[in-house]
């Protein structure tokens, strides 16, 4: 008799808002996966965005965990799209550990056209740009910054153009977003946002089997041969491509049991899991900072009954100074 699923059995799934590290050693694949529940939830709730600009904005926030939480030492890691669509600004920084935080700017009147001409594509409500990549190390560092145009149907279309012009690491990345609809304890009706993705990348020993067909290996190379894409980056990536949307974000699924149904029959290991948190950056005395640097004319022209009131884009937190107190800081 065959063993029942329940074998995936005696284990310590990690949930929610918990990146899993994995790996595939029979294919020489290493990659993340993720399934975000109430994290996403607090931060597209929050601004009240709606279903296009909110859908956009989590895919981001999964593709910044996924490569967030990869780094190895403390800084901040910045996901962001600029383009001239309706949609025209997506950012989402991830500060190592574990801290997550991310905003959307659109211009309504030019949602509401697109919407109304039913066009909600990703390609068509961020228009053409770019997105860009930001590694920040601190003060001591130079950031480093890649960027790759907006030109792909999907966010995931565009990441995996970038991983291939930029790190040339064969690299397939899946996103999905969904609004999910139930009823809460109490049975009143309750509306949650939930994304998912995965990262999986070709990491093998000897460095010249990483080759792809539209790359050049190097030296050596006759100008304008094709590589044959190695078998086992072949058969994962075929396999991550099986992947339906709703497997990413489907709470009945859960992030191992997906892994399991790729990679089963190539044994995949997982790691320890990383929790991320809905938690920005900003506080009085950083934002008390930027006003020092302001002139007597431009504090005045700020102030407002006598005080001056500053929102983040990010968290909605409104922090109130009196001009006296900017005026004192700024002497």
């Amino acid at each position: 008799m065959a063993e029942p699923a329940a074998t995936l059995g005696e284990f310590n799934f990690a949930g929610d808002d918990h990146v899993v590290p994995f790996q595939v050693e029979g294919l020489d694949v290493r990659g993340r996966a993720v399934q975000l529940g109430p994290m996403l939830d607090a931060i597209l709730e929050r601004h009240r965005y709606p279903a296009p600009v909110a859908r956009l904005l989590a895919e981001v926030v999964v593709l910044t965990v996924l490569l967030g939480t990869s780094l190895k030492f403390e800084g901040k890691f910045t996901v962001q799209t600029k383009g001239d669509g309706p949609v025209d600004l997506l950012v989402c920084d991830f500060s190592t550990p574990e801290n997550v935080r991310a905003y959307a700017r659109f211009n309504q009147g030019l949602l509401d056209k697109a919407v109304a001409a039913g066009q909600v594509e990703p390609e068509q409500l961020l228009g053409k740009g770019m997105l860009a990549f930001t590694i920040d190390q601190g003060k001591f560092s130079q950031p480093y910054q890649g960027i790759v145009a907006l030109d792909g149907a999907t966010l995931e279309e565009i990441a995996g153009t970038y991983f291939r012009q930029s790190e040339q690491i064969p690299t397939r990345v899946r996103l999905a977003a969904a609004e999910l609809f139930d009823r809460d304890e109490a049975g009143k009706p309750r509306h949650r946002w939930r994304a998912g993705g995965l990262v999986a990348q070709f990491l093998p020993e000897a460095p010249e089997r990483m080759r792809q067909p539209d790359l050049h290996g190097g030296d050596g190379d006759t100008a304008g041969l094709a590589h044959k894409e190695d078998d086992a980056w072949m058969e994962a990536r075929s396999l991550v491509d099986t992947i339906d949307a709703d497997e990413l974000t489907d709470p009945q699924v859960g992030t191992e049991r997906l892994l399991y149904r790729l990679f089963h029959e190539r044994g995949v290991r997982v790691y320890d899991a990383r929790e991320v948190f809905d938690r920005c950056s900003c506080s009085r005395e950083k934002i008390k900072g930027v006003l020092k640097g302001f002139s007597a004319e431009e504090i005045d022209a700020s102030q407002e009954d006598g005080a001056i009131s500053v929102t983040c884009e990010f968290c909605s937190t409104t922090y109130r100074f009196e001009v006296e107190e900017v005026a004192q800081a700024a002497e």
